[in-house]
């Protein structure tokens, strides 16, 4: 199942923030949420906790239930690069994923919503599904007949814009659009997981 709680307590649990509102929360409270979350010390947690940890970490960064995440591993180890690289990639092409990066959204449970309420195009057509996987050189844009809706007046501003543009992105933020260029590589892909203790989870 995904998470549906509030967002701020996943990233004292994570250890790192998660979304742009979570940060000063989290400088405020950087231990893990409850009675005794200041007490613990995750430096004393086990080789499984940790492998675990980032797990959870790369679900809660990208919205994913445990199926999911798990169908998405089961695709990388069938790809010729490395799996834990290639399962980072296959979470960042993710539509949803893509409206977030693209600066079309404040956090990825906010573009899953307006994925999953119809107002994202993909060279022209609807598509409603945040898991729909896009394709290097697909043209993804604000529907017209909600681009003055106040969340996409504020994004045209380039009010949820990141400092640093995806390399792999084409983006206009005026426009409400944005191309894939290309796959993005690891290196590329700001994301505050360890993926190679997410291969040893499943590996295991």
């Amino acid at each position: 199942m995904r998470y549906t709680g509030p967002k701020v307590r996943l990233s004292r649990r994570a250890g790192v923030p998660l979304t742009r509102k979570a940060v000063k929360y989290f400088e405020a409270r950087p231990y893990p949420p409850g009675e005794h979350g200041r007490k613990t010390n995750r430096r004393n947690t086990g080789d499984y906790g940790m492998r675990l940890l980032e797990k959870q970490k790369l679900r809660w960064y990208y919205d994913v239930s445990e199926r999911q995440l798990r169908r998405y591993w089961d695709l990388a180890v069938r790809r010729p690069g490395r799996s834990g690289e290639e399962l980072v990639a296959l979470l960042e092409t993710r539509l949803a994923s893509l409206v977030l990066r693209a600066g079309l959204a404040p956090s990825i449970y906010a573009a899953r919503q307006y994925v999953n309420h119809g107002h994202i195009a993909v060279d022209g057509r609807k598509v409603d599904i945040p898991s729909y996987q896009v394709k290097p050189g697909q043209s993804v844009t604000v529907r017209d007949r909600s681009a003055r809706m106040q969340p996409f007046v504020a994004a045209a501003e380039g009010t949820y814009a990141d400092e640093r543009t995806a390399p792999y992105l084409d983006i206009d933020h005026r426009g409400l659009r944005f191309t894939l260029l290309r796959r993005p590589t690891r290196e590329e892909i700001v994301v505050p997981v360890d993926e190679q203790l997410v291969v040893e989870h499943y590996s295991r």
